[in-house]
Formats: C-alpha cells, structure tokens, sequence
C-alpha cells in the first residue's frame, strides 16, 4: 500500500502535464503532491519544505533536472534528508543517462512510457523512501554515540570521520596487509587552503557546517571500504587499498577533485565555492618498511604544487638505494 504522506513534488513548466500527473498520483492514494513550474520555484518550496521525491521535466527554460538536481543535492548534504530525484525524459542512450546518475539522479521515465510508469516508479520510491528514512534516523543515533568514542581520542567531533590517531593506525595496519599479502597503497591528504580565512570571516558555527558539508560530499565520492578521516581544520586525508600501483594514478582520483572544486557547497551564508588541492602518495611492498608519518608528511609536501597547478600531483614513494 503507499504511504499517503509520502511528499511528492513536481517540477513542470507545462501546466497540462502537471495537472495529470497530479490526478494519477491522487488516484493511486497519494495526498502530499505540491507542483512548481519552475526548477527555481522547485528549490524555494524545498527550502520551505523537503520533499521525499522530486518528479521533474528534464528540459526546463533557465534550469534543467540536471542543474536542479545538484542544487538539491546540496541541500540535502546540509541537513538529514534525502531527495529521491525522478527525471522525466524523452532522451535516451547509454552516455546521456550515465551523465545523469552521475550527477546524482535516481531514476527516469520516458514520457512516450508514462502513463505506464508513473505509478509503479513511485511505488518503487516510495518503498526506497521508508528505508531511507530508517537508515538516516539509524545514522542520527550512531552519531549521538559517536560522542563516547572520542574519549578513545580516534573520532573527529565535528564531522564524525576518524582523527589524524586513527589514520595512522589504519596507516600501519594498511602497510602490513601490503606487506604480507601484495598490492598496493594509495594515500592522499586533501588540502583547504581557504578554510581559515573562511573561518575567520564567517566565525566557528560556519567553519564546523563547512567541514561537515565537505565530509559528507566526500563520503558519497569515495568506495564504501576507502578510509576517510579529518586531520586539522583545513585538511582531510584519505587511504584505499589497490591491487596495482598502477591504479593510484591522479585520473582514478579525478571524481574527488572535481567534486570539491566545480561545486559549491550550501550553508547558512549562502553558496560557498571552496579551492581543494590533493596530494597522492602511492606504494607497494618494495618501499617497506616505512613509518606511517612518512607517508602523511610526503603527501602534505606535495600540497603546494596541488594549489598551483590546480591538479592532484602524485607520488610514487620507493626506499632510497
């Protein structure tokens, strides 16, 4: 059965389609359906009111479902919520739909298909929306507890990730894996060299929703196994496991850089666009042993040149003869 409450907002600058896409939805028994006809009008009713799914046109004069998805889902990386984004499209093709998901888009229906669609795809959101619900108020509790961790001083306050402690650990444990069992390690230590100045300007409540907005994003663009941890208040650092060296290249990493650099993120004063540079640190068995410091040192060293070039500036760390 659907879930009657279910928010369901809908984005069309055509009035007639919106009209009958809000009858179908009100037949099948949903009765929260607000409409907009503008990705613009979209975003202030959501800033008045998150909504569990987003039903909108593809193509849209001054902002399309591509650009009004990214600005939702900045949003949502600032508060507990999550926006289940449904495009409605008359493209097709592999390259044109990979781009979408890629920014962030759950599903589509063609509109040759639905009068079909509509509803079974909302079912299907509905019932990803109930989960998602459980896993966020799941999340709320483990963050709560996260508080007694600290005293084993391994966890970050602020953001929830592991501290510069903990990154070492796992450092040491990484290196005895590659030691023991092959593969290789990347490290990267991703500098901000704004957020002081940041802080400064906007006080500590802004630099803290920064830094949580920051780790959030970079948590949706890292593998699920990756380790990711806060070091100070400008930088981050990242561990991943691989079974080549070749696989620590900066174009494996390019997602992350760009990710941060090309996209604002959204806080309290406003839309706030923030410089990232990235230092990698690559090694297999044949730099062993080596202490855990030595490679965070190497990484930040390279932070420099990062800023400069405006690129992720590797390493390839071997022992001296």
């Amino acid at each position: 059965m659907p879930n009657p409450q279910l928010s369901i907002l809908v984005v069309d600058d055509a009035k007639f389609s919106s009209v009958m896409i809000g009858r179908v939805l009100s037949k099948a028994g949903y009765e929260d359906i607000r409409f907009a006809n503008s990705a613009i009008a979209a975003l202030e009713l959501i800033e008045q009111r998150p909504a569990n799914v987003l039903l909108a046109d593809w193509l849209m004069p001054e902002m399309d479902g591509l650009e009004l998805t990214t600005q939702v889902r900045q949003q949502d990386e600032m508060s507990d919520h999550y926006t289940y984004i449904i495009l409605l499209t008359g493209r097709d093709g592999q390259d044109v739909l990979s781009k979408a998901f890629d920014q962030g888009v759950d599903d589509f229906i063609g509109k040759s298909v639905m009068n079909d669609q509509l509803v079974p795809r909302i079912y299907a959101a509905d019932r990803l929306c109930g989960s998602l619900q459980r896993l966020m108020r799941e999340n709320r509790l483990l963050t709560e507890n996260i508080a007694s961790l600290e005293m084993r001083n391994l966890i970050d306050p602020i953001t929830g990730l592991g501290n510069t402690r903990y990154l070492r650990q796992r450092l040491g444990d990484s290196l005895r894996q590659i030691g023991s069992r092959g593969g290789a390690l990347c490290y990267l230590t991703i500098g901000l060299p704004e957020l002081p100045s940041q802080r400064k300007r906007y006080g500590e409540h802004f630099h803290q929703e920064l830094l949580r907005g920051v780790a959030k994003r970079l948590q949706q663009l890292v593998r699920p196994l990756d380790i990711l941890t806060r070091l100070d208040e400008a930088h981050f650092g990242l561990l991943t496991l691989v079974d080549d060296p070749s696989a620590c290249s900066p174009s494996s990493f390019k997602r992350l850089h760009d990710g941060l650099n090309l996209k604002a993120f959204k806080t309290s004063e406003g839309f706030i666009s923030i410089k990232a540079g990235i230092g990698l640190v690559s090694l297999d068995a044949s730099a062993l042993p080596l202490d855990p410091q030595v490679i965070i040192e190497r990484a930040e060293a390279l932070l420099p040149d990062a800023y400069t070039t405006g690129r992720i500036v590797p390493l390839r760390y071997r022992q001296p003869a």
